[in-house]
């Protein structure tokens, strides 16, 4: 998987969203919010491939959660993301 080119994380009212930039992007209509732990996961993420196992690792390094849960939570937002097409398989 990989983050979609023209898709940026900003921080907007003290939440972060992802929004599109570039104007091949304009008809994105969604508005994507993002959770603490859903940024620490975009923001390492960012221009490389991943799995959601590469989701679950960053999760059981920075927080205290089993690697089964971390991996069930990662294969839950990849698909999410996917879904909001922000996120390629």
């Amino acid at each position: 998987m990989k983050v979609v080119e023209g898709f940026k994380m900003r921080s907007i009212c003290r939440e972060r969203i992802i929004v599109p930039e570039g104007s091949k992007l304009v008809n994105f209509n969604k508005m994507i919010s993002l959770n603490s732990t859903a940024a620490y996961l975009w923001e390492n993420i960012q221009d490389k491939e991943f799995t959601p196992e590469t989701l679950a690792a960053l999760l059981t390094e920075k927080y205290e959660v089993s690697a089964e849960q971390a991996l069930a939570d990662s294969k839950a937002i990849a698909a999410k993301w996917i879904e909001a097409g922000i996120v390629s398989e």
